[in-house]
């Protein structure tokens, strides 16, 4: 079961302890104090505990989500060093639990001096896209997100008549994406401070698909103010030995541009029907497909 009505009840709560429990002896781990709510939105609950180990995290996904917990066992086989282990999954009901990472960043222009280590994450990775797949992580390479445009047009109201004509446009900038010398990898699609912690290592992966690598930098490029040519630059630091700088900045945004259509079927999948603050974002995200690069 999910949802937030759910995931606020007293019955979940005491089955979601029952189960870490359960799992953080399999560890050697004992909870000393009460598992309480963090944070609870209708893609996901999030509650903490304090154990022998320090404090834990547990979190519940939705259906929409899910593919984050699969994807935490191949990113600790893969990348360990780079993101946290999880102490217990379990792909079925959706739940994860992690140590505590330590304080995340607090500015967002912090991150840039995080995004190279974040883009030779996403070259270590490109290798195992397939796996990644086969976990669930949503499909968002370049040759399919034309039919995932005419999918958002379905599926998102009151979008607004130039943008729904914007197929054949969309499928010509897929199509030169499709041909860049960057292999495809996992976006995090969600890397905001909050999701780096101090220590070099990135989590909250519940918006990951797979896609162009550059699409990730649309949303460090909504935040970082005017620092988009610094983080820019250090983000393309790894792959640089893949092609001309001129052509990996002209890869880079249009993997932005294009990868609003996949932030705005991530906010649909998301809010999952229920009332949300964040109602708008699937439309904005669409709409945003006329805008010019952030460096226009």
């Amino acid at each position: 079961m999910h949802g937030t009505e759910v995931w606020h009840s007293a019955q979940w709560q005491a089955g979601a302890q029952e189960w870490l429990d359960e799992r953080l002896a399999g560890a050697g781990i004992t909870r000393t104090g009460p598992l309480t709510e963090h944070k609870v939105r209708s893609w996901a609950a999030v509650l903490t505990a304090p154990t022998t180990s320090g404090p834990v995290w547990f979190k519940a996904t939705a259906p929409g989500t899910a593919a984050e917990v699969g994807l935490y066992e191949i990113l600790r086989a893969v990348v360990p060093d780079r993101v946290l282990a999880p102490i217990a999954t379990d792909t079925t009901r959706g739940w994860l639990v992690l140590p505590d990472g330590g304080p995340t960043l607090t500015e967002q222009h912090e991150i840039i001096e995080f995004l190279p280590l974040y883009g030779q994450l996403q070259r270590d990775l490109a290798a195992h896209t397939d796996a990644m797949l086969a976990a669930g992580v949503t499909d968002m390479r370049p040759a399919r997100l034309p039919e995932r445009f005419a999918e958002a047009l379905a599926v998102i109201d009151d979008v607004p008549p130039d943008i729904a004509a914007m197929g054949p446009q969309v499928t010509r900038w897929c199509e030169r994406l499709a041909q860049s010398p960057v292999p495809v990898s996992l976006d995090h699609n969600d890397l905001h401070a909050g999701n780096f912690l101090r220590g070099g290592r990135f989590y909250d992966w519940g918006d990951a698909v797979i896609a162009h690598p550059f699409a990730s930098m649309l949303v460090p490029f909504s935040l970082v103010g005017d620092d988009h040519t610094r983080a820019r630059d250090a983000y393309l630091e790894p792959f640089t030995d893949l092609a001309p700088r001129a052509e990996l900045v002209a890869d880079l945004d249009l993997a932005c541009r294009v990868g609003k259509i996949a932030r705005a079927l991530t906010w649909h999948r998301a809010i999952n029907g229920e009332p949300s603050p964040f109602a708008d974002a699937p439309r904005a995200h669409l709409v945003a497909l006329a805008k010019p690069s952030f460096f226009d």
